[in-house]
């Protein structure tokens, strides 16, 4: 078609191209749309949502690697604590792995302090057993890891003894 086009053949008519949208389009509509979900909760969910995911990705975090094992662990611990779709399960996980990466030093304690305001203490006891879960995902605690899971739990509010009795 292209040749004949060059020749002057117009034995054919000429077929207009069709746009296609292309798969960052597509990606980016989806993740629009879970994005909009989130949204449409209420403001309290989503920031205990945000500040669950946070601290799960800072104990995945502490050794300076996250597994796909322990971002797995994660996304199906949001689904259940935060009531979500799988997708936008995902979404939170990967925007609290970015935070973590981006932010973490400063932002840290920040988040933590937050998620002790709002919540509950089993809620709390809740999370900290689901960081250890994370930790251990991948079959084994690092040494960094313990230590920021210790700091986790002296961050809400846990005696070290309490903290050791969840380990």
């Amino acid at each position: 078609m292209v040749l004949r086009g060059l020749f002057g053949d117009k034995s054919e008519p000429e077929q207009p191209e069709v746009a296609r949208p292309d798969a960052a389009s597509i990606e980016t509509e989806s993740i629009r749309r879970i994005s909009g979900q989130i949204e449409a909760l209420p403001m309290e969910k989503r920031r205990f949502i945000a500040g669950f995911a946070y601290v799960l990705a800072r104990a995945a975090h502490a050794d300076l690697e996250i597994s796909d094992a322990e971002l797995q662990y994660m996304e199906k611990a949001v689904v259940e604590v935060g009531h979500l779709t799988e997708a936008q399960a995902v979404l939170v996980v990967e925007m609290a792995r970015n935070m973590t990466e981006l932010y973490g030093a400063t932002e840290d304690f920040v988040v933590t302090r937050e998620f002790t305001a709002i919540s509950t203490r089993d809620q709390r006891e809740d999370l900290l057993r689901t960081a250890f879960a994370v930790g251990a995902a991948d079959d084994t605690i690092t040494a960094a890891e313990s230590a920021e899971l210790n700091q986790i739990g002296k961050e809400l509010l846990f005696p070290a003894e309490e903290i050791d009795a969840i380990r």
